[in-house]
């Protein structure tokens, strides 16, 4: 069971604070989004978001619900910081990558406010490992504007589909066309590489296909470069929704169930290389 932290000096509360009884929860799902080494986070009563981007190009947010934590509290409307992400893993997996079996890692997170470092306190084995990290002003973050009302094509598949599709494809390309229409060929990726052209389709009736909705047909291209990272949430994940809106901003957005069962999602929003036409087909 999560241990209480020590209470504040001088009564003051802690802006934020949260309890887990399996660190490993979150670290997994930092870890999907760590391809920077820092990152935003940003608290709200319903939990905690985390933000990695780069090259304003690409955007990660790993959402944490509060219903996720044996306890969590955020004393303020919101609140909102900049964190090494490399030392937040190295302090979640102080104890190590793997628990022995029947055993994990308690983790009590504690944020004083503005100014303060992120405190954690971590306990397995009867071991108490405290840690200060130094947070920082956070940066204006990207607004991609991405919302459900302006999505022109969306897509559910089993993640194990765009998995085995990553394996097959030319990942030599510099780029990743992504086809969506309410037509064949419905939905295919293709790449560029040094083998060649390579295209991979999905009918919309495959077993893969859990929903398929899509209202005109776009062809979209996308750095490999840039798409890279999200396969560490691709690899956790069970379901992944694809979505594009009328500019081919593309959605990728992962459904992770963790060992207890629980849901969490893994969200990479990225801008396209280039708009492809029909006469460049």
């Amino acid at each position: 069971m999560p241990f209480s932290a020590p209470p504040p000096a001088s009564g003051e509360r802690y802006a934020l604070s949260a309890s887990l009884d399996n660190a490993r929860h979150l670290s997994s799902l930092l870890r999907a989004v760590h391809f920077q080494d820092h990152a935003t986070c940003f608290a709200t009563a319903s939990g905690l978001r985390v933000t990695v981007e780069d090259a304003k190009c690409i955007q990660a947010n790993a959402f944490i619900q509060a219903e996720i934590f044996q306890e969590f509290s955020v004393q303020e409307e919101s609140v909102m910081f900049r964190i090494s992400l490399s030392v937040l893993l190295d302090c979640l997996t102080i104890f190590g990558t793997s628990s022995l079996p029947g055993t994990s890692t308690a983790l009590r997170m504690c944020y004083r406010g503005y100014g303060y470092p992120l405190m954690l306190f971590l306990e397995e084995g009867g071991v108490v490992t405290v840690c200060k990290i130094n947070t920082q002003e956070p940066e204006e973050l990207l607004d991609f504007d991405f919302c459900s009302t302006k999505v022109v094509n969306k897509i559910i598949l089993q993640s194990e589909g765009l998995r085995e599709a990553f394996a097959e494809l030319d990942m030599t390309s510099e780029v990743l066309q992504i086809t969506m229409s309410p037509d064949k060929p419905y939905f295919r990726l293709s790449t560029f590489g040094n083998a060649g052209s390579a295209h991979l389709d999905y009918p919309r009736d495959s077993d893969l296909m859990e929903a398929f909705h899509c209202s005109q047909t776009q062809t979209n291209r996308y750095k490999v470069s840039l798409l890279k990272p999200s396969t560490k949430a691709l690899a956790l994940s069970c379901k992944v929704s694809i979505r594009t809106d009328a500019q081919g901003f593309l959605s990728l957005q992962y459904m992770i169930r963790n060992e207890d069962g629980q849901i969490c999602f893994v969200e990479y929003y990225c801008c396209p290389d280039e708009n492809i036409t029909e006469a460049d087909l």
